[in-house]
Parts: C-alpha cells; structure tokens; sequence
C-alpha cells in the first residue's frame, strides 16, 4: 500500500472516531440518557426540550465560528474541540443545576461543531489528494457508530444500576480516550482550507430553496431524535425496547451515507434528498401513529438510515450550486439546519408539556415535523 493510501486510510479513521465523538456522543448521547436524567431530577418536557436546543444553539455558533478563519493548525483545534465535547460531556454528570447544564450543553454544541467542521475539512482533502474519496462514507458512518456504541455503553450501565450523573462521565471518558487516539491518527492538514482562497459563493434561487428544505430538515429530525426513547419509556407496551432502541438508531445511521450516495449517483442529489425527507417524515410519523413493536422499530430504522445520509447530501448539492468559497456555503446552510434544532425539541417539549395523548404527548409535534419533511421535499425535489 502507498504512503498515501495509508494516509488517507489512516484519516478516514481518524475522521470516523471524531465524528463518533463529536456527533454521536457529544450531541446524541443525551436521548438515551434523558429518560433517566429526567426521572431523577424531575425534569420537565419542556426543560428536556430547553437542554437539548441550548446544545444546538451552540452547534449553530460552533459552526458560524468553523466557517470563519482559525489560527493556527487545525489539527490542533480539532483535537482541542474534541477534548473539550468530552470535557462538556463528563461535566454533566457532576451538577443538578440548571443553568449549568444549560451552559454545558450549549459548551458542547459548540464543540460539536467545530469536531465536525473540522474532521470533514481534513479528511476530505487528504482523500481528494489520495484518489480515495470512496472512504468518505467511513468519514460520515463515525455519526451512527457513535450513536451505537454510546447507547450500548448506556444501557450496560443501566443494567448494573448505574445512575444518569455516571452515565454522562463515562460517556466523556470514552469520549476523552478517543481524542488522544485522533490525536495520533489524524493528519496535521493545512492551517487553512483551500477554498478559503476561492471567490464568493452564489447565492440562487436554488440555493435558497435547499437552505430553506435543510433547515425545515433540521426542525423535522430533531424532535424525534431528541425524544425517542423518551416516547418509547412512556409507552408501557413500548418499555421492553428502551435498552435497544437507540442502538437500533445508531446501527441503521452506520451505512446511510454510502447508501444515499448510491441513491443519489443514480436519481441525481436533488431527488434524492427529496425521497430520503419523505422515507423519515414516514419514520417521524410511525413513531408515534404505530404504537406496536414493529412500528418504533421501523421508525428507528427510518431515522437512523435517513437523517445523517440527508445532511451529507445537503451540504454535498449546497456546495455544487454555489461554487466559490466552500465556508461561506457551509455557514449559510448550518444556520437554516441550526435554527430549525433549536426550535424544534422547545416547541415539542412545550407543546408536550401536560399532555397524555399519543405517545405520551408528542403525537401533534411529531405530526408537524414529518409535514416540515413533506414540505422540505417538496423545496428540494425542484432542484
């Protein structure tokens, strides 16, 4: 093997392993943890909503602050915000306050972002120089393994009686000992992107159609995302799979990327964006009209095999329209994204708040995110 394939093998790994951190634990850790954590501390639906946006407003600011220029190495930043989502992570573990869990999860957010920005800017110009930009689906498949094995270690927890606060540090633990292994594997990169160097991006009437569908994508997402295994625990047919059912999430989330690719080499990036927000508005939607084992399984599986594969598309057909500098593209695409996470766990939480209704409340604002996926389709699929 070549000292470039090995290279590029070696930051794709790296580049799965950040983003395992950074997304999969760093931003979704906190759905299998919230059943607990909320029954211990009697936290509220909307408080629960509240925490969850605080960490997407600070992805929203990690990003914006990733798009602009950084001092220094990016490798150094990049191992640097991946210590800190462990940190930010752990930390949870160690207050009941809420203003403090809100300034960690905001904290961590900004972390998220920044691990996410960072990583995909490396990994993809090694693997561009190297000729190996099939391994770019390793890269994006770091988010459902994240998902996965941060579920796994939660219900192993669970099942030896460990509390919420230990779940949250040993989340960061696993976080912090998988920075030190990017820290070693990740290649050093330039100090800056070399789109930076390129013009100004073109905003189109295109462009602003799919800026619109991505952040009507991040609002029909987030809400079960956020809540899933919560609606899973109110259900007392349903309980049974909370051990398992965010694994479920995580294992289909694993492989999207490369399957949406696939897709969209065959139907182009517009449609398939378009069919993989209607393929989760069905899962949004079984989540809570589908109360049988079944249903949540296939819910599952739709969201975890969808979400990730739609965001790689997103940004992939937003840097295709608009040419130009790659940052600026990203910045206005993270902003509709971030915007619609922020909004949505506080309007379902709200809007769950003191309801007994499907799925223990959450059956209206499942049903209006999977009609924001219907209409985000709609936006994209006119390419």
């Amino acid at each position: 093997m070549s000292r470039k394939k090995r290279t590029a093998l070696s930051a794709a790994a790296a580049g799965l392993i950040s983003l395992s951190i950074a997304i999969g634990i760093g931003r979704f850790v906190y759905t299998p943890i919230l059943p607990v954590m909320a029954e211990a501390l009697g936290l509220s639906r909307f408080v629960a909503g509240l925490l969850a946006s605080a960490n997407f407003a600070g992805y929203l600011a990690g990003a914006l602050f990733a798009a602009g220029r950084l001092p220094g190495a990016r490798h150094t930043w990049l191992v640097g915000a991946l210590a800190a989502s462990a940190i930010t992570t752990g930390a949870m573990g160690f207050t009941t306050a809420l203003p403090m869990l809100l300034a960690l999860r905001f904290a961590g957010g900004v972390a998220s972002a920044l691990g996410l920005v960072l990583a995909s800017a490396i990994v993809l110009e090694v693997l561009v120089e190297a000729g190996r930009v099939q391994l770019s689906s390793l890269l994006f498949a770091g988010v459902g393994a994240g998902i996965a094995v941060s579920a796994v270690l939660v219900s192993a927890l669970r099942a030896i009686g460990i509390g919420w606060a230990g779940m949250w540090v040993a989340s960061g633990a696993l976080s912090l000992l998988g920075a030190a292994v990017v820290g070693l594997l990740m290649p050093a990169g330039e100090a800056m992107p070399r789109e930076a160097r390129n013009g100004h991006a073109v905003v189109s009437s295109a462009l602003l159609r799919l800026i619109a569908a991505y952040g009507l994508f991040g609002f029909g997402y987030v809400i079960t995302a956020t809540f899933l295994v919560a609606i899973v625990r109110a259900d007392p047919h349903l309980r049974v799979l909370e051990p398992v059912i965010w694994v479920v999430v995580g294992l289909a989330a694993t492989p999207s990327v490369a399957l949406w690719t696939r897709i969209a080499g065959k139907t182009g990036l517009a449609r398939a964006f378009a069919l993989a927000s209607l393929v989760e508005a069905v899962g949004v939607a079984a989540s809570v009209s589908w109360r049988t084992e079944a249903g949540v399984f296939l819910a599952a599986v739709l969201l975890g095999g969808t979400f990730v594969g739609i965001t790689a598309l997103g940004l992939v057909r937003a840097r295709t329209i608009a040419g130009g500098d790659g940052r600026q593209v990203l910045a206005l695409m993270t902003s509709a994204f971030g915007l619609g996470q922020i909004i949505g766990p506080s309007f379902a939480g709200w809007l769950a708040q003191g309801r007994t209704g499907a799925a223990g409340g959450f059956g209206v604002p499942s049903a209006v995110a999977a009609g924001a996926l219907v209409v985000a389709a709609l936006l994209s699929g006119k390419g």
